[in-house]
């Protein structure tokens, strides 16, 4: 038996672009709620054209934007601040990304909302949150990572800091932990009638799940190299090893009964006692490179002992686990992931592609009360785009 969706009801206005609000504003709109995607007439959210060089809305845009609606309403106007006002008098979650102040420069800002719309939940997302000497500063994943002594850490012994291909801060920094927030605070409002605002950091956001490194800390006084700590590449159990044919092998025998299987595997017994020997790293990794990747995964697909094939993308996306759980989708003549979670009496859909730029701004204002005459002022003077 089916029920409706989980945020089904959940009004929020989306004032973000790029990443990471589209991405923690698609999580929400995934699970029911009605987001309305808000952007300037002039030059919109830069998503949409990125990498594209043809004007057309790239794959980019339409992956992170479906299940929204689209209104393009100028802030700078007077007019355009009026639109907005009315539609966040009855929102429940307002998401923006706008550099700390600007907001309230606009005339949209918190205060501002909460005194028309008191259970209002106000979500801000930045570099480097709202106050400190750099919220005012410019940044990427890459910066934030920076900051927060998490970048230092990614990369082999010796060699230099590795740019990893996911956007950590942007997508589990400030997309989780803006949902995260928003959740928190909209069932807080639900209870007591009062919203809160709900300042995300990314660069906060990272730095608070860098737990092995403030292990090390606490532990010895002082960080590990990088590519030496006990999940960075410093035991021979838990690293990752090339294979004959240039591929690579996951070894995360962690557990003791794990490490005795995947020494049978090798048939290297005497290997047993020298889980903690970093010297046994060279070893290894002669041995896996003495075996193309799919030799090692068959000698260790019958085993328990997480020894498992480094994948890359597109064999990812092809991996009997990842087809299983159905997390992949074709909309919109794209590959897309579905959401990251299942949940019972809920059936995930695509309920509309991503909006092209201002497609719904005529229902949402008559929805809002707007009359005809009203609507084509805003367009007489720019307002509406």
């Amino acid at each position: 038996m089916s029920r409706a969706a989980p945020l089904a009801g959940l009004r929020v206005l989306d004032l973000t672009r790029l990443l990471p609000g589209p991405v923690a504003t698609l999580h929400l709109a995934d699970l029911g709620a009605e987001v309305i995607k808000i952007e300037d007439p002039q030059v919109g959210d830069y998503a949409r054209t990125l990498g594209t060089g043809t004007g057309e809305d790239s794959a980019y845009f339409r992956m992170i934007n479906r299940n929204k609606q689209g209104l393009r309403i100028d802030l700078k106007k007077p007019e355009g601040v009026e639109i907005f006002l009315r539609l966040a008098a009855t929102a429940e979650v307002i998401v923006e990304s706008f550099r700390p102040a600007v907001v309230d420069k606009l005339g949209i800002g918190y205060a501002t909302v909460a005194a028309l719309n008191p259970k209002i939940v106000y979500c801000s997302i930045s570099g480097y949150g709202q106050d400190g000497p750099y919220k005012d500063l410019a940044g990427h994943d890459i910066n934030y990572l920076g900051y927060a002594g998490v970048l230092e850490q990614i990369g082999r012994e010796g060699g230099d800091p590795a740019i990893p291909n996911f956007q950590i801060a942007d997508l589990l920094g400030g997309a989780l932990t803006g949902v995260m927030g928003i959740l928190a605070a909209v069932v807080d409002a639900q209870r007591s009638g009062q919203g809160r605002y709900v300042d995300v950091s990314m660069t906060d956001s990272v730095l608070a799940h860098s737990y092995f490194s403030m292990l090390r800390l606490n532990d010895a006084g002082h960080s590990a190299p990088r590519g030496s700590d006990l999940l960075s590449g410093g035991l021979p159990c838990y690293a990752t090893y090339r294979c004959a044919d240039g591929k690579h092998m996951a070894v995360g025998a962690l557990e003791g009964k794990f490490w005795q299987s995947c020494c049978a595997v090798l048939a290297r017994p005497d290997w047993v006692a020298r889980q903690w020997d970093a010297g046994l790293r060279g070893e290894m990794a002669a041995l896996f490179a003495s075996r193309p990747r799919a030799a090692w995964v068959g000698l260790f697909s019958a085993v328990d002992c997480c020894v498992t094939p480094v994948l890359s993308p597109e064999e990812a996306l092809e991996n009997e686990q990842i087809a299983a759980r159905r997390m992949v989708i074709r909309e919109d003549g794209l590959s897309q992931f579905a959401p990251p979670l299942k949940m019972s009496e809920y059936q995930f859909a695509v309920r509309q592609p991503a909006p092209r730029a201002g497609e719904h701004n005529l229902p949402i204002l008559r929805a809002a009360g707007f009359s005809a005459a009203q609507i084509d002022q805003f367009l007489a003077c720019g307002a509406l785009g």
